[in-house]
């Protein structure tokens, strides 16, 4: 079976496992709906009103905080002009949105989109960067919105033990993460080797092991040489992240009859990016939102249905930002398709080569 067979092949393992996901998650969405009384959604929804265009502009920086960082990941001549970066960010988040488990498509269709502007390594190695900082980043937000959390309302037990367990979980993996970082251990690489040279899945390592390590010596190399970059880096990062928090507060400010406060936006939108983490899978996240986000705000005295009301919002918000992408996608004469095969052509010239320019791609 040859590169091309096997990616067409995991792609439709892939399709029946994102369905089902999608159809369990639209189960526990409509439940939800029904849990929380339709028309008093209704209700908070026309609360909400021409406010939406509000949430719409503040939810603006979050795309382009992304992509500038993106631009700030490239090394040596490669640059990457933030125009193509956002288009490319927008297209590529709006595919991922769209297909099941969009997950493995999302970042290489990035990178396959710019490859006109610098070649296809440059940007999925800037990408990969990128999101270590981006994770790094997240890390660091739902410690400190579960912090305070915990030190600023009382939960009950169930959600105490969760709260600590995702703070050892994320105090571990910014420690390890540290480490690695600090000395350099090609720890993903290894791995592989050993996997490898012990015959386990010989023919699919045949070429990931050394992309992986092309990757980690870029990745480390990136630390050696641009640590005055770190900073600004993470500050566009932060600034994803407090747009969320803006996000949220203007929206409880319009449909929430309680006093809303900046501390219960920032705690809302951190227990939001770990239903992203852990939900990323499902499409649009669908129902796991809306029973995470309800199940919190009944605990933070705000109500079911203004959790489940604040799912949606940003559900509509998620689609119109997609739909903004899949406008950019037909303005390039390109379709879903073509990008999702582009994208797995990225994939595998990618780990077919550890750098030069690839010769065809779907996506042009």
């Amino acid at each position: 079976m040859n590169p091309s067979t096997a990616q067409k092949g995991a792609s439709k393992k892939f399709t029946p496992v994102g369905i089902i996901f999608a159809a369990l998650g639209l189960a526990l969405f409509v439940y939800f709906i029904y849990k929380a009384h339709p028309g008093e959604i209704w209700e908070n929804l026309k609360q909400l009103g021409a406010g939406f265009v509000l949430v719409l502009a503040v939810s603006a920086v979050r795309p382009l905080v992304r992509a500038l960082a993106w631009t700030r990941c490239f090394e040596g001549e490669h640059r990457l002009p933030l125009r193509d970066a956002l288009r490319a960010y927008l297209i590529g988040d709006a595919v991922g949105t769209l297909i099941p488990l969009g997950i493995f498509v999302s970042e290489p269709a990035k990178a396959a989109l710019v490859r006109e502007r610098v070649p296809l390594v440059a940007g999925l190695s800037a990408l990969a960067i990128e999101n270590l900082f981006y994770s790094l980043s997240v890390a660091l937000f739902i410690f400190s919105g579960t912090v305070a959390l915990m030190l600023s309302f009382e939960l009950p037990k169930p959600l105490q033990i969760a709260s600590i367990s995702a703070l050892i979980a994320v105090v571990v993996v910014i420690a390890c993460a540290f480490v690695v970082i600090r000395r350099q251990w090609k720890f993903l690489s290894g791995t592989l080797e050993f996997l490898y040279g012990r015959g386990i899945g010989k023919r699919f390592l045949e070429h990931k092991r050394e992309r992986v390590r092309s990757l980690e010596e870029r990745v480390y190399g990136f630390y050696a040489r641009h640590r005055s970059r770190f900073l600004s880096i993470l500050l566009l990062e932060a600034c994803f992240h407090l747009s969320g928090v803006a996000e949220v507060y203007i929206v409880l400010a319009f449909i929430s009859d309680s006093h809303v406060t900046l501390l219960t936006a920032f705690v809302l939108e951190s227990v939001n990016r770990v239903i992203n983490v852990v939900f990323k899978f499902v499409p649009l996240r669908v129902g796991v939102d809306e029973a995470g986000t309800g199940l919190l705000t009944k605990v933070l005295h705000l109500g079911t249905t203004v959790g489940v009301t604040l799912a949606i919002i940003r559900k509509a918000r998620i689609i119109c930002w997609t739909a903004v992408g899949v406008g950019l996608l037909v303005g390039r004469g390109l379709s879903l398709r073509d990008v999702a095969r582009g994208a797995e052509a990225a994939a595998q010239e990618a780990s077919a080569t550890r750098g030069g320019a690839p010769s065809v791609s779907q996506v042009r």
